[in-house]
C-alpha cells in the first residue's frame, strides 16, 4: 500500500487500464479527472471516458471539468502528494500543477526528448523506429519538456501497429508505476533535464491526415498504414467511396504503373502501385463492412483489378 494521496488525469482505454492497475495495487487514488462525456453514435448518447468508466466502477470521485485551468477548485479539497497524468488530453496550467506537493508526473509514451506531443506512438511507427517506450517526466507548463526521471523502452517488432503498441505501452506504464512511484515518494529518483538538442515533435493527427499517402516508398507507405490501424484506420479513395487498409507488405519494386493502380486482385492478393514499388495488401474495409482479409475482399469485389486509387 502506498500512502501518498494521487489525483489521476487520464481519459482514453490506455490510461483507464493504468488506473485499475495502480487500483488493484493498492495506490491511494483520491480522485480521478477526465475529459467530459462525448456524443456517440446515431442518437449522440453521451458516453464516458474509459477512464470515468473505471473510476466509478471503483468508486472513486470523477472529476470532469470543461476546462481544467478554469475549474479546479475541488483540488483543494483533495489535498493531493501527487497528480499524476496519463493522456489526459489537456495542457495543464502551472496553478492546476501547483496543487501536487510532490513535482507532477506525466506517463509519456516516448523516450523523450524525441516525441513531444500527442502523438508518440503514431510517429514512431510512421517513421519506422525500432524502439518506443515511456518516459515518466515531471509536469511543467512546457509541453513534455520537464525532468525524466525514469525511461523504460518497447520493442517495435515489424507486425506492431497502432494498437498492438498501445497494449504494450499501457503494460509498461503499469510496470512503472509499480517500480518507480514508491522510488519517487522516497526521493530516490533523479529528474534530469532533456537534451534541447535532440527533441522531436508529434502534434495530434487531424482527420485528413488519415488520408494515405500514395505516393510514399513501399515501405513507408507500410509503416503510415501501421501507425493507423486498427483505429482509425488509413483511407484511400475508391470511385465515389473510401477504402481503409489496416495492413500492408512491401511486395517488389515494379514501377510501370500509374500510382494508385491495383495492379493484381484475385484470389488471396491484391496488390498497388505506390511511389518507387508495390504492396501487398492483407487487410481492407468496405465502408458500412467489417475488416477483411483480401481474399474474402476478392469474393465480393470482382472489378477491382485496374483501379486508380487516390
Amino acid at each position: 500500500m502506498i500512502d501518498k494521496k494521487i489525483v489521476f488525469l487520464g481519459t482514453p482505454s490506455i490510461s483507464a487500464y493504468l488506473l485499475e492497475g495502480m487500483i488493484k495495487a493498492g495506490f491511494d487514488i483520491v480522485g480521478v479527472i477526465t475529459q467530459e462525456d462525448k456524443p456517440q453514435g446515431r442518437n449522440m448518447k453521451l458516453v464516458e471516458s474509459p477512464v470515468s468508466f473505471i473510476a466509478n466502477k471503483y468508486h472513486l470521485k470523477v472529476f470532469k471539468p470543461h476546462r481544467l485551468n478554469k475549474e479546479y477548485e475541488f483540488l483543494s479539497e483533495l489535498d493531493p502528494d501527487l497528480l499524476l497524468t496519463f493522456a489526459y488530453g489537456q495542457l495543464i496550467s502551472e496553478k492546476v500543477l501547483g496543487f501536487s506537493k510532490f513535482p507532477p508526473l506525466n506517463f509519456h509514451a516516448s523516450l523523450l526528448p524525441k516525441y513531444r506531443g500527442a502523438a508518440p506512438i503514431q510517429y514512431a511507427l510512421r517513421n519506422g523506429e525500432k524502439e518506443g517506450g515511456i518516459s515518466l517526466m515531471e509536469m511543467i507548463k512546457a509541453m513534455d519538456a520537464g525532468r525524466v526521471f525514469a525511461q523504460d523502452i518497447i520493442e517495435i517488432e515489424p507486425v506492431d501497429n497502432y494498437s498492438s503498441m498501445c497494449v504494450k505501452t499501457q503494460e509498461l506504464a503499469l510496470e512503472m508505476a509499480n517500480k518507480y512511484l514508491p522510488l519517487y515518494f522516497e526521493n530516490k529518483l533523479v529528474g534530469k533535464a532533456q537534451d534541447e538538442s535532440q527533441i522531436t515533435f508529434c502534434p495530434s493527427i487531424k482527420k485528413e491526415e488519415e488520408h494515405l499517402n500514395l505516393l510514399l516508398s513501399p515501405i513507408d507507405f507500410t509503416n503510415f498504414v501501421r501507425s493507423l490501424a486498427d483505429v482509425p484506420g488509413g483511407f484511400v479513395f475508391y470511385k465515389d467511396s473510401i477504402l481503409k487498409i489496416f495492413e500492408t507488405k512491401v511486395y517488389d519494386e515494379t514501377t510501370e504503373f500509374p500510382i494508385g493502380k491495383v495492379i493484381v486482385a484475385k484470389k488471396k492478393l491484391i496488390v498497388i502501385q505506390v511511389e518507387g514499388g508495390t504492396v501487398s495488401v492483407l487487410r481492407i474495409q468496405k465502408p458500412g463492412k467489417k475488416i477483411m482479409s483480401a481474399s474474402d475482399f476478392n469474393n465480393g469485389v470482382h472489378d477491382f483489378e485496374g483501379e486508380i486509387l487516390k
